[in-house]
């Protein structure tokens, strides 16, 4: 490669890139440092060689300790040609995650990669393996332990790209078990609840289904049909949505997240008054469970009966 001139910005932009390049490569080769950079191994190595008057500055500006400097192994370079940094002053020593963190990080992108659309497309896969690079430490082997909500999304995922629609018995509250044929459109979580919309064969509507209510769901041969259809947002509100009226301290009302989006709230004083829009009435109950106690349904009675009978139930597992 012939020389071209650097220009001042062309040099300091190199610089910023050749420490970190010298950090992950451990050891290369002039040459091939001069490869990757696009400059001839002339450059390349006045540029290494001005790494070592380069470092953290000491008090006053100056330079205190050689250690505050960047080193290489000048004998490595004088008689093999080769580049190794020796000494990279504080880029080593910059916070890292703790094998706790990284775990934690790692449970949370095994769960997103579940998500149809979104573990395919190789990004997840590229952070879970630069997150157990970047620990101070090997993180703990983290596996999300599947469930039946898991086999949902995966047949989900299997036929959105056989491009078929799913079949499913979906078993509302306090409703009898309906057999419902779906186009699937999106999976969502939502308050670490898992929601699935489609178009409904059965109500021939864009519906939004929980998936711990789905069962026995399998593919089909039926080609999806209604993947253009305009899909409302997860808790849009629709003309058959229901009222609920709760009851709760103005500091709470923050909590209710998407609801609060659709509720009309009054009153003053330290409590408040709110009508939430959702789907179905029953629903409420995992919100002011949730909330623990710091919710009241007060209206309607279906919605105070089903939270109330629902807390007794999980209270049952206790006794």
């Amino acid at each position: 490669m012939s020389a071209r001139p650097l220009l001042a910005t062309d040099r300091a932009s190199l610089m910023l890139q050749l420490v970190p390049y010298l950090i992950s490569r451990g050891e290369v080769s002039v040459a091939d440092a001069a490869e990757d950079f696009e400059v001839t191994p002339e450059q390349m190595r006045a540029m290494v060689e001005k790494l070592t008057v380069i470092g953290l500055p000491g008090d006053g500006g100056f330079w205190q300790m050689a250690n505050d400097l960047f080193d290489i192994d000048w004998d490595l370079l004088d008689e093999q040609d080769h580049i190794s940094l020796t000494n990279a002053v504080g880029l080593e020593r910059t916070p890292r995650l703790t094998a706790r963190e990284a775990a934690a990080l790692l449970a949370g992108l095994q769960l997103a990669a579940s998500l149809p659309g979104v573990g395919d497309s190789g990004v997840v896969q590229g952070l879970l393996a630069k997150l157990a690079r970047g620990a101070s430490s090997a993180p703990a082997d983290v596996i999300v332990a599947p469930s039946a909500v898991d086999e949902v999304r995966t047949t989900v995922s299997d036929a959105i790209r056989a491009g078929v629609a799913v079949s499913f018995t979906y078993q509302a509250p306090d409703a009898a078990p309906t057999t419902r044929t779906v186009d699937p459109v999106k999976v969502h979580i939502a308050d670490g609840q898992w929601y699935l919309q489609g178009w409904c064969h059965l109500r021939e509507a864009i519906r939004t289904f929980h998936l711990d209510r789905v069962s026995s769901v399998t593919l089909t041969d039926i080609p999806i049909a209604h993947a253009g259809e305009p899909v409302p947002g997860l808790f849009a509100s629709a003309e058959s949505d229901a009222v609920v009226e709760v009851r709760c301290r103005a500091d709470i009302l923050p909590l209710l997240g998407d609801y609060l989006d659709r509720a009309s709230v009054a009153g003053s004083g330290e409590y408040r008054s709110a009508a939430l829009r959702v789907a179905d009435e029953r629903s409420i109950k995992r919100v002011a469970a949730r909330l623990g106690g710091d919710v009241e349904i007060t209206a309607p009675a279906a919605a105070r009966a089903s939270a109330a009978s629902w807390a007794e139930a999980g209270l049952a597992q206790y006794r």
